[in-house]
């Protein structure tokens, strides 16, 4: 079922359209919550409490792609329960991935001077002038919390250019921050 039929489900209120979210990206949303969570139980708990937040989202929302819309849901929601979980303790698991961004950002230096940047429409920027493979690297290890073997599997690609690839998109990362002052 394509994603606009998936959504005009939702909007005729039919609860056929949990069961078509489910079967087309079920997989897909379970995957990342366990990535963030670690652990199977809970990335259950949140699949079902982001079906019911999509469900209650749509309509007044028409999201331009479900596939988007559902993981940044899924994603929000295994945070949530990732920081309730570890009640303001760090995850190893995901300490690797953000403190590379972190070190590459800051240089060593305080981050309080992008307290005011408006991220998601900055990194957007970033992605945009990124290639499509390096993109796809970037996105993989940074928004879902792939390993560098599991991209270095899915892309088809070896493991050490996974991470040169890596290296390079946060080389440009910094550039890109530094280069646009006025954001600050």
């Amino acid at each position: 079922m394509r994603d606009d039929e998936i959504v005009g489900l939702y909007f005729a209120r039919s609860e056929l359209a949990v069961g078509a979210l489910q079967e087309k990206y079920g997989g897909l949303l379970l995957k990342v919550s366990s990535a963030i969570l670690g652990g199977r139980a809970d990335a259950e708990e949140c699949l079902n409490d982001a079906h019911l937040a999509i469900w209650n989202s749509i309509p007044p929302e028409r999201p331009k792609s479900l596939r988007a819309y559902a993981c940044r849901v899924i994603r929000n929601l295994s945070f949530r329960r990732l920081e309730y979980n570890l009640a303001e303790k760090r995850s190893p698991r995901h300490e690797v991935p953000l403190d590379e961004l972190e070190a590459s950002l800051s240089g060593g230096n305080d981050l309080g001077v992008y307290e005011n940047v408006d991220f998601s429409v900055a990194v957007n920027g970033f992605l945009e002038d990124l290639k499509p493979q390096m993109r796809i690297a970037f996105l993989k290890r940074y928004y879902f919390f792939d390993s560098v073997a599991e991209i270095s599997r899915d892309m088809n690609i070896s493991e050490s250019k996974v991470k040169s690839m890596l290296m390079r998109a946060r080389r440009k990362f910094i550039c890109y921050f530094n280069e646009k002052e006025d954001m600050l």
